[in-house]
């Protein structure tokens, strides 16, 4: 393989010269230009990036940790890191900690891993990344991104309650805000809901915007139509019943799963989602569009939470970044409207 001496000698130029006209700085002429890109191309010469990044500290590259890659909002995130990366001429060096794989969402809870997450960290300082995107599973506090690394850092779906490592989340509330209104602009008066675990800030952010939503449109608050599930579909199986002792006339589901669980129990009931009861889900979770019938729900903005995640770090490492009050950036949803709910005349 060339060197770049061997280019300088059969240009009969020198290196510096060469290495200026890689680096693409002025200071050559065009026909001296030319000459040299000829004959790197002739004598096929590969720059050595690793060298000239040890050098000059720019990798061009941002270390991407993520929890695991089977979690279903995980690999969006990272589609949309690497879009905007690609956009931007980075390139991206993964790593996946397989946590849930580990040891199941058990892991939400603890806090034993961080000494994993920091040793991960720091190899990718070893290799020279520019910057760090941590990308949780599910959104939580964590305080597993150390504040005095030299290098900026964001979290993605997840919080770090400090204004050195910004947060890119959801805005859960806005979007249970809007699959309520959607609801109501129906007809509906008495809606259900069946949460998610109590403790994520997902359910309790989406509690509040149907809060919100009944509120701005003159409706009380009932604690009785709200029922607390897990996430899982047995649990929105479970809920249906008591819900429907309330006469509910729709339920909102925290996610699809749950929304699943309604389906199944109203089947079993023979009621017909969408005609005697309304349902309607959050996550856009993809069996959420062969419910019987579609399920109207809320879409995620992973991809966009990813895409913004890498815009905050290189705005970070142009010096450009615009902190907020709380160092929090929340990501609107998208309403999916299907066939779900049903208009009620009042």
């Amino acid at each position: 393989m060339a060197t770049i001496k061997e280019i300088a000698r059969e240009c009969n130029v020198s290196v510096a010269t060469v290495s200026n006209i890689l680096n693409h700085k002025p200071g050559a002429s065009d026909e001296t230009r030319k000459m040299v890109m000829k004959k790197i191309k002739e004598l096929n010469y590969t720059p050595n990036s690793i060298a000239r990044n040890l050098k000059t500290k720019n990798s061009r590259s941002i270390g991407v940790i993520v929890e695991d890659m089977t979690i279903f909002s995980i690999p969006d995130i990272v589609d949309g890191i690497t879009e905007h990366c690609e956009e931007n001429s980075y390139q991206i060096l993964l790593i996946n900690l397989r946590l849930f794989k580990k040891y199941q969402d058990t892991y939400y809870h603890r806090d034993d891993y961080y000494g994993m997450v920091r040793d991960e960290i720091w190899k990718l300082i070893a290799k020279q990344v520019e910057g760090i995107i941590y990308v949780a599973a599910h959104e939580r506090t964590l305080r597993c991104i150390p504040e005095d690394l030299p290098i900026p850092a964001v979290m993605a779906y997840g919080y770090t309650e400090s204004r050195k490592v910004p947060s890119v989340v959801v805005n859960d509330e806005d979007g249970a805000y809007q699959i309520t209104r959607h609801v109501i602009e129906k007809g509906h008066k008495k809606i259900g809901v069946i949460t998610g675990k109590s403790d994520s800030p997902h359910a309790q952010e989406r509690l509040v915007g149907y809060q919100r939503a009944m509120y701005e449109n003159g409706l009380l608050y009932n604690p009785s139509v709200i029922c607390t599930g897990d996430w899982t579909r047995i649990s929105g199986y479970e809920c249906t019943d008591r819900l429907l002792e309330q006469q509910v006339t729709a339920i909102f589901c925290m996610n699809d799963l749950m929304a699943g669980g309604v389906y199944d129990r109203l089947e079993e009931l023979e009621l017909k989602p969408g005609e005697d009861i309304s349902v309607v889900g959050y996550d856009n979770r993809e069996l959420s569009g062969y419910y019987k019938p579609p399920l109207s729900t809320i879409m995620l903005p992973l991809h966009d939470i990813g895409y913004e995640a890498s815009e905050i770090i290189l705005e970070m490492l142009k010096g450009d970044y615009a902190e907020n009050k709380d160092a929090i950036h929340r990501v609107n949803c998208y309403p999916l409207i299907r066939k779900s709910v049903k208009k009620i005349e009042n």
